[in-house]
């Protein structure tokens, strides 16, 4: 039990130096890199901790080395800004001018409904007052909204506005969400009759179809880049 208790204060004075050294950054804020440096330093800590049969330079070596190792990347980083982006990638715009860049989805593997909730979690409920959105390459995403979009206060300007509805997806990826449609009392008869008053032909030709907070029907095909209110 004492040998555990030992092994237990070293390795976690190893690991909090470890962490340390390599800056303060909350999860979410960690890079690919950092993250699995993270997770294999934690493993290779814990393994001696539970198991006595393993002497503890086992573990205390391999987490030195996973240390320098970081170091030595980070510095390589600040020297080489061609090698930072093949280590740690590049930020990626995934929002431009209210348009989503369908194929940038792609390439970072990230779905409508994980963006529009990244979205949500920022306070935009509606893409089309955002004029960029950029997927960090800690996985964050910044927003820069529109100038039209930024806050004034009603009462000093007299205007009697009733409030905004939450924009609601109709088609995702050329697939009609029935719940929405239900949700806003609408039938995929009503929801044709937008479709054809902007000439779309298919329902799979869409990448995305809402209404907005202004009760205004939005789409965007999944060829065409350009925005269609």
């Amino acid at each position: 039990m004492f040998t555990v208790l030992i092994r237990t204060i070293i390795l976690y004075t190893l690991v909090l130096f470890t962490m340390r050294i390599m800056g303060k950054r909350q999860i979410g804020q960690l890079e690919p890199f950092e993250l699995s440096i993270t997770i294999m330093i934690s493993e290779l800590a814990s393994l001696p901790m539970t198991d006595t049969q393993i002497p503890l330079i086992n573990g205390i070596i391999p987490i030195i080395t996973l240390l320098l190792l970081e170091v030595f990347l980070a510095a390589v980083q600040l020297k080489y800004e061609k090698t930072r982006g093949i280590i740690t990638g590049k930020p990626s715009i995934v929002i431009s001018k209210g348009t989503i860049n369908i194929q940038e989805l792609k390439n970072q593997q990230l779905n409508l409904n994980d963006l529009f909730e990244e979205l949500r979690l920022k306070g935009y409920f509606d893409i089309q007052d955002i004029q960029y959105a950029v997927l960090e390459t800690s996985g964050q995403i910044s927003v820069l909204p529109k100038i039209k979009t930024t806050p004034a206060t009603k009462e000093n300007l007299k205007i009697n506005e009733k409030e905004s509805l939450l924009p609601v997806t109709l088609i995702l990826d050329g697939k009609i969400n029935k719940e929405s449609l239900d949700y806003l009392h609408k039938t995929e008869k009503w929801l044709m009759e937008q479709l054809d008053k902007h000439q779309i032909a298919s329902v799979e030709n869409i990448f995305l179809a809402c209404i907005d907070s202004k009760e205004k029907f939005y789409y965007q095909n999944k060829i065409e880049k350009k925005v269609k209110p």
